[in-house]
């Protein structure tokens, strides 16, 4: 028998908080799907890295992006910037930044026991 699932993301499994933003995380079976609201001034080198450490982002991202916009710029210098209906892959090793006065809320999905690093600020 298929396992099937379906939350909703007002009834999250999990909420973290970090400065400058709110990720909701629903458990999906052996995915997590999270819904990420970054708001305008969020970046992740000055939000995220006092916490994790390191000298960018280690996670890689899989998304799409539903309003605003966020830019992305990898550690061998290339860069992007996502918007309204863009999906993405951002590879370990960036920093990204919100891109203009609205916030950027997007949709990612990953595997369970994975994880955006240890933002260990949680509901």
């Amino acid at each position: 028998m298929a396992n099937l699932y379906a939350k909703n993301f007002n009834d999250a499994d999990e909420t973290k908080t970090p400065p400058k933003a709110k990720v909701e995380i629903v458990k999906l079976g052996n995915v997590n799907a999270s819904k990420l609201v970054l708001e305008p001034g969020w970046m992740w080198s000055e939000c995220i890295k006092p916490t994790v450490g390191g000298e960018s982002c280690q996670a890689g991202h899989v998304g799409v992006v539903i309003s605003g916009r966020l830019a992305c710029t990898h550690n061998d210098g290339s860069k992007i910037e996502v918007g309204p209906g863009d999906a993405y892959y951002f590879a370990p090793g960036h920093d990204g930044w919100v891109v203009g006065d609205k916030p950027c809320v997007m949709y990612e999905i990953v595997e369970a026991g994975k994880d955006f690093g240890p933002w260990t600020h949680s509901r």
